[in-house]
């Protein structure tokens, strides 16, 4: 038996988010039904829209998405009907060779993510006989989606939803990144290319980890500021005011960590990055794009550089995302200042363009029931 929805979905590449209702079935065995009260406007998304990446179509937008368990399919052991849960971009099973190892962030059940279905093919969204894959197999941007219960992690009820929606992707990535991808520590000096959803947090988890500098680079003073709120200690507009500086206050041993959080990842900030780190100087890129790495290896070899990618931080998210939370409970960590503006489903347009013009952090979905 299946019921109605709202959500927004992408039918082409290129063509705008459009609101519809759409079919969808009840969960199967080891799935679930979530009823989403919010969700998070992520960059990737606007990349999925625009063509930029690879994903099936049509899709239902949104991969960051907080709500409560409305149905549970046969043998589903992680959640109970009426729990308060935030999804995970990428699933974690908990036992597959990098689950069991550590690294839940590689964990192999997300392999069908591009094409949005589930593991054997199938698809929960319909409309007209024609089947919705959901972003990251969630489709947050939906007032109920039917998800694999490894994509949820349980919450505790006290956590706002709109809060908790973004503890499912930006704030893991982007502090990740700094905490364990890039592995700052006490005393350093890092740079942080791009100041929004992913690198405010890329930010309070360098300032966390105990940085002396935390450097931050972005063209829009609006997050230039909101970067000092979130512990960064300098900012500048162009990365060559940030090298001067920074060759300054190091007495030309530069810096220990460069992070790449830009929307776009483009050439010059990958050269800027390397330019920027000292001997055994790391360069962690989180953003995504176009931006390739032809960069001379005697960069790399006679300062003993390395560059280093970062998908979710390095986060393991059954275990980071409720430490996140529980940081955001006794505020340490800064979650509701990462809210700027927030929309409907109807303005999810009207959202992303904020996003495009520098506008928001992060601006967040409330799902009206």
């Amino acid at each position: 038996m299946s019921m109605t929805t709202r959500a927004v979905v992408c039918r082409a590449p290129g063509q705008p988010w459009e609101v519809t209702e759409l079919e969808l079935d009840e969960p199967r065995a080891n799935e679930v039904r979530i009823k989403f009260y919010a969700a998070g406007m992520c960059h990737s998304d606007d990349h999925i829209q625009k063509g930029d990446a690879a994903m099936r179509m049509p899709v239902v937008g949104g991969h960051e998405g907080a709500g409560v368990v409305d149905a549970v399919g046969e043998g589903v052991t992680r959640v109970r009907v009426g729990d308060h849960v935030v999804c995970s971009f990428i699933p974690a099973c908990g036992s597959c060779r990098y689950c069991s190892t550590g690294r839940q962030n590689l964990c192999d059940a997300g392999k069908n993510a591009s094409t949005g279905e589930f593991p054997d093919g199938t698809f929960r969204f319909h409309q007209d006989g024609v089947d919705f894959g959901g972003l990251c197999v969630l489709g947050t941007f939906s007032q109920y989606s039917v998800v694999s219960e490894y994509s949820v992690i349980p919450i505790p009820d006290d956590i706002p939803f709109e809060v908790a929606a973004l503890v499912g992707c930006a704030v893991p990535t982007g502090w990740g990144t700094a905490v364990h991808a890039a592995g700052v520590r006490a005393g350093q000096t890092v740079v942080i290319y791009g100041a929004g959803g992913v690198g405010s947090n890329a930010v309070q988890g360098a300032a966390y980890a105990g940085a002396q500098r935390v450097v931050v680079v972005d063209p829009v003073e609006f997050k230039r500021d909101m970067a000092k709120v979130f512990g960064a200690t300098h900012t500048f507009a162009t990365a060559e005011e940030a090298s001067e500086f920074v060759i300054d206050a190091t007495w030309g041993e530069l810096a220990d960590h460069a992070i790449i959080t830009v929307g776009s990842l483009h050439d010059k900030v990958i050269h800027d990055a390397i330019s920027i780190v000292g001997k055994t100087g790391q360069v962690t890129i989180t953003a995504v794009g176009n931006g390739r790495l032809e960069e001379n290896p005697g960069m790399l070899i006679g300062y003993q550089r390395r560059v280093q990618g970062a998908i979710y931080g390095g986060s393991n998210p059954l275990y980071d995302v409720p430490r996140l939370l529980s940081l955001y409970k006794t505020g340490h960590l800064k979650l509701d200042e990462l809210i700027t503006n927030r929309y409907t489903l109807d303005q999810v347009n009207e959202g992303y363009q904020d996003m495009l013009d520098g506008k928001n952090i992060r601006g967040v979905v409330l799902i009206d029931h």
